[in-house]
Order: structure tokens, then C-alpha cells, then sequence
């Protein structure tokens, strides 16, 4: 039997090279921790160098539903990046459930977050930027990740007004001038994971609800725009610098206090005949 550990626990990113995983490690996540975030690049996940070439009969399987959504799209840059970042969801999303990554139904809901049809047992995230791709998974209840170049510039473009609240700017201003972009940054990261997570995207106000700017000791929570507590501790959140420092990625997790859904194989959630249904090779 796994290790015991809080319900709420978020462990450090996996880092995955392609199709072949390591996905022993993923498992190993899902089984301890309940919820596993992965990452990976572009290059790991595409066809071919070339990106005119096509995808593989088998990559095209594994699209399922989206590869309609991916032969209409015209720019290049943008279908590799859809292409890459399915593969990946695909591949992690059958690993979690011991299925092939061919008969996972992948959905959205409105406003586009994706979600595992007919397995709503695990919740899905996922998210990119540059070449970097991000995706959540979790059987504990709701999940969300977010990632962002940490160099990007956020400090001094007026963003501080979209992103913080009173407490957040107060705090920030405390901080020495050459740690406060970073800060920022993690703060937008933290926020977009935790909107992800309840599915509000960026319909909610940033300014509405706020974070720590700096990862200290003290436990990561929700905040009020004055500062006080917004959540409990059904919540836990974590950021990491990733690819020797060159993103940032976060995470949100909500537990929802289902207990520990251990066996969350699709051939033990869904009937034969439903299974049947919800798989679409085509």
C-alpha cells in the first residue's frame, strides 16, 4: 500500500520526454498523492522536425474528436501546439485510467476547459506557453495549472492593476524592486490555476481574490482583497521553476472530500456498454 499523505498534497512536476512517459512515475503520483502534474515540450510530442508533415495514422486515432478542430486550423504554429498538447492530455489522461489514449473521449466545457467524458472520477488542466506544456490531473476532485515564461515582464506595464489586490500591491511593494516582476508573475499563475480549477477562467476578477506574493514557509491559501483568509483546507496550491528556471508553473487543487477513489481504471467505472459508447476511434 502507498504511503499515506494529506488529502490535499500537490507533488513536484513530472517531467515527461514523449509517448513513452516515464508514466511508472505518474502512476506512482495518482497512487500516493492522488494527483500528478506533468510537463513537457512541444519537440517531445510533434510528428516530425518538419511541421508541414502530418500526423501519423495513429496520432490521428489518438485525436479522436479534435482532429476536425486541428485540420481547420490554418496557422502552423498553432496546430503544432494543438496537436503536441493533445497527444500529451491523450497519453496522460489513458495512463490515469489504464485505457489507450486512442479511446479516451476527451470534451469542453464552455469557455473550453477540457474534461474526460464519461470518467468525471478525474478531472483534467491544462495549459502551455512558448513550447512548454502543463497538464493537472487528479481523482481527488478539481484541478487546474497554469504556466508562464519567468522572465516575462509584468511590473510596470499597468498588468498590477489586473492582477492585484490592495493587500497583494502593499505587499509586493515591500519586496526588493528586483524580486517584485517574479513575484507578479507567480501571483498570475497562481490566479489563472485557481480560476481554471473552478472553472471560471479568466471570467473572474483577479483583483477579487488574492495570494502571498512570495512562496515562504507559511501555508498557501486564498486570500481577500485585505489580505484575511478566503479558503480553507480543502484547497492547497504549488509553484515551481521549471526548465532550469525559464518557466514558472502553478497548480490548484480542490479536494472535494470524496474519500480516496483508488481504482479509477476505466474498465472498472464504466459498464461494457457504455464504454463501448464513449469510445470513438474515428
Amino acid at each position: 500500500m502507498p504511503a499515506a499523505v494529506p488529502a490535499a498534497a500537490v507533488g513536484a512536476p513530472i517531467r515527461l520526454t514523449g509517448p513513452d512517459g516515464p508514466w511508472d512515475a505518474v502512476r506512482e503520483a495518482l497512487d500516493v498523492r492522488g494527483s500528478a502534474v506533468l510537463v513537457s515540450r512541444l519537440g517531445d510530442w510533434l510528428p516530425a522536425a518538419e511541421p508541414a508533415v502530418e500526423p501519423s495514422e495513429r496520432e490521428v486515432a489518438v485525436l479522436g474528436r479534435d482532429w476536425a478542430r486541428y485540420q481547420a486550423m490554418s496557422h502552423e504554429q498553432v496546430r503544432s501546439r494543438f496537436l503536441a498538447s493533445r497527444l500529451l492530455l491523450k497519453h496522460a489522461a489513458g495512463n490515469a485510467l489504464q485505457a489507450a489514449p486512442e479511446t479516451v473521449d476527451l470534451a469542453y466545457k464552455l469557455g473550453g476547459r477540457p474534461y474526460l467524458r464519461g470518467c468525471d472520477q478525474v478531472d483534467i488542466s491544462l495549459s502551455h506557453t512558448e513550447d512548454l506544456l502543463v497538464v493537472g490531473l487528479t481523482r481527488r476532485g478539481w484541478i487546474g495549472v497554469d504556466a508562464e515564461l519567468e522572465s516575462r515582464r509584468l511590473l510596470g506595464t499597468g498588468a498590477e492593476k489586473q492582477i492585484c489586490t490592495p493587500h497583494e500591491t502593499a505587499r509586493l511593494q515591500e519586496l526588493p524592486e528586483k524580486q517584485r516582476n517574479l513575484a507578479l508573475v507567480r501571483l498570475w499563475t497562481l490566479k489563472e490555476a485557481y480560476s481554471k480549477a473552478i472553472g471560471q477562467g479568466l471570467r473572474f476578477r483577479f483583483t477579487e481574490f488574492g495570494f502571498t506574493p512570495t512562496a515562504g514557509d507559511e501555508r498557501v491559501q486564498v486570500l481577500r482583497p485585505d489580505g484575511s483568509p478566503g479558503t480553507g483546507d480543502e484547497w492547497s496550491f504549488g509553484t515551481w521553476a521549471v526548465d532550469d528556471g525559464a518557466y514558472t508553473v502553478s497548480v490548484a487543487l480542490f479536494d472535494a472530500g470524496f474519500g480516496d477513489t483508488a481504482d479509477i481504471a476505466a474498465h472498472t467505472m464504466l459498464d461494457d456498454g457504455l464504454l463501448d459508447a464513449l469510445i470513438d476511434v474515428t
